[in-house]
């Protein structure tokens, strides 16, 4: 599941994400103020401090919520390879907006209590959020049993996620809850938001900040609002033999692990109708084709 391409290719916005979480957690440490970033009742409701909220859903207080978050956040990229770094925004404001006003409707409701003062801090929103299409869209590609128990190579995401989702007890509990109910809500297509995109001029301006360059170019990339080039969809098409014959459309469990290598979507789904739907030819003839576009 972690193969194919590395790095934040084709997730600029994954990438912010985690330099702003990284640089954040770190400033704030090494400040001794990370106990400032926790939410609370006090600081939020009835002080109202932006700032605090701002800073509180990037920078986690502890080292280990840190490695753990960090973690899960580049390897959830996958899913900005899979939709677009443009529908990865309006999924990532959706469910961190909707994480936090649950978030802050739990202080308010458990106030008068003393079960809960403060919550954890940290991108807990778009994490748990993750989850949800995490478990029901990416396919498990391997088995296998240690001292006599079933893991899959999905296992050890969810381990990550359970420690970090009880790294806080309670404090880090709810944030986590309030995650998978966001991101429950997006995959219900709650106010049709799974068809809002953000609007060109937008996407286009923040391009020029959060997409890495190519070749030393000063242009703008435009993964921020698609997926991958088109140059490797062509690459695949122009390698195809006169004489083939059609297939069966690819299953999308076969694409979507293809996305999750880093490829594009259009070109796996070629790259699959080329190979006649073999997973390790479709792989070798996407990496042939990345090839032959970094010699062009």
């Amino acid at each position: 599941m972690q193969g194919g391409v590395s790095g934040f290719q084709n997730a600029p916005l994954t990438r912010a994400v985690v330099l702003a979480s990284g640089l954040l957690s770190v400033v704030f440490s090494a400040q001794r103020r990370s106990r400032a970033l926790v939410l609370s009742y006090q600081g939020i409701v009835k002080s109202f401090r932006l700032w605090k909220m701002f800073a509180s859903g990037f920078a986690f207080q502890s080292t280990p919520e840190l490695l753990f978050g960090v973690y899960l956040l580049y390897y959830f990229r996958v899913f900005e390879r899979q939709i677009g770094s443009n529908k990865y925004s309006v999924f990532s404001l959706f469910t961190i907006s909707v994480s936090l006003l649950l978030e802050i409707l739990s202080l308010v409701l458990l106030k008068d209590t003393n079960y809960l003062s403060t919550l954890a801090c940290g991108p807990y929103g778009l994490i748990f959020a993750s989850f949800i299409p995490f478990f029901l869209d990416i396919p498990v590609t391997s088995r296998f049993r240690i001292f006599g128990v079933n893991f899959s190579d999905k296992s050890f995401i969810y381990l990550a996620g359970l420690q970090l989702l009880l790294s806080s007890g309670k404090r880090s509990l709810i944030p986590g809850i309030c995650g998978l109910i966001a991101g429950s809500l997006y995959r219900l297509n709650m106010l049709g938001i799974r068809r809002v995109k953000i609007p060109q001029v937008i996407a286009s301006f923040f391009a020029r900040f959060f997409a890495p360059s190519s070749g030393g170019s000063s242009r703008p990339s435009r993964s921020l609002v698609g997926n991958m080039s088109s140059r490797t969809s062509r690459a695949v098409q122009n390698n195809q033999p006169s004489g083939f014959a059609p297939v069966v459309e690819p299953p999308e469990s076969s694409i979507a692990m293809l996305v999750s290598m880093g490829f594009d979507g259009n070109a796996a789904r070629q790259a699959l109708m080329r190979a006649r739907n073999d997973i390790n030819t479709a792989t070798n003839i996407l990496l042939e084709a990345q090839t032959q576009k970094c010699l062009l």
